[in-house]
């Protein structure tokens, strides 16, 4: 399902940021970019992806940045002593040497650094912020589940009101279908051949019986609505009886007899694709 998330962590001297984008796919296939400095997070990183999402092909990037202006520097007191006894003993024996300027001592090798962020307070931070990303990426998910369940359930609506349509019109169409099939047998008996009469019985009797395909796709159709309101990881599910819906509409239409039949079962294959193209969307 398609969906972007992102979290944020400011540390001292360092910024977390973490960018989770997701789109369709048929399995769960995670894809890290990690810092160099932090590639030691990718088993956590894969594993957390996968106890939190079912489905689609994630990419999870995390950048690292330094902050220097707000950076806590450390002074090594130890060095500055014996820096500035060591002038000390160069102002004893150059007479009139001046003053040694603090700055010149700051600037000296090994008197300030930066105090580097803990690793283990880094990864803590850093998965925690990931948590952070994916609770919203998952927020994001429901809330298009949600638009996508109510497009399915209208399409549901509509497949029922067309197999409503079918069973209100069968009764006139097979009347139509008999007063052909009479048709046919005064011309057979006219002229006679059985073997044709025979065949134009048997194929009069199976275009007739479409109640078993009805009964299917309203069955198929029950089971869809239970599964959407049901809810959690669905869209295999969903998946497998959107083939069945498009089976059973596929032999309504290779069974019509008439127009309305063959229109009816059109706009059922056109209703049930539209749901198959957004179930790919559903986790």
């Amino acid at each position: 399902m398609t969906a972007f998330a992102r979290a944020d962590r400011h540390l001292t001297g360092a910024s977390l940021a973490w960018e989770i984008r997701s789109v369709n796919h048929r399995y769960l296939e995670v894809g890290p970019r990690l810092p160099e400095g932090l590639r030691a997070l990718e088993n956590d990183v894969r594993e957390r992806c996968r106890q939190r999402l079912g489905r689609g092909k994630v990419d999870v990037t995390l950048r690292y940045q330094t902050e220097e202006g707000e950076a806590e520097l450390e002074l090594n007191e130890t060095l500055v002593k014996h820096l500035a006894e060591a002038a000390r003993r160069v102002d004893d024996l150059v007479r009139h040497a001046g003053q040694v300027n603090p700055l010149e001592i700051l600037r000296f090798p090994g008197v300030l650094s930066t105090r580097e962020v803990d690793a283990d307070t880094l990864h803590a931070e850093a998965l925690a912020a990931l948590d952070e990303a994916l609770d919203a990426l998952i927020a994001t998910r429901d809330r298009e589940g949600e638009q996508l369940a109510r497009m399915v359930r209208e399409r549901l609506d509509g497949v029922g009101e067309q197999v409503a349509r079918i069973r209100q019109a069968l009764p006139a169409i097979r009347e139509a279908l008999r007063d052909r099939l009479r048709q046919r047998v005064q011309e057979a008996v006219e002229s006679p051949d059985p073997e044709r009469l025979e065949q134009e019985l048997v194929l009069a009797a199976q275009k007739m019986d479409v109640d078993e395909e009805l009964d299917r796709l309203e069955t198929h159709v029950a089971e869809v609505r239970r599964v959407v309101e049901k809810g959690g990881q669905v869209g295999r599910r969903l998946d497998f009886l959107m083939q069945e819906l498009n089976r059973e509409a596929n032999t309504l239409a290779s069974k019509s007899v008439d127009a309305e039949t063959t229109a009816a079962a059109v706009e059922l294959k056109v209703l049930i694709e539209q749901m198959r193209e957004q179930i790919q969307n559903i986790e």
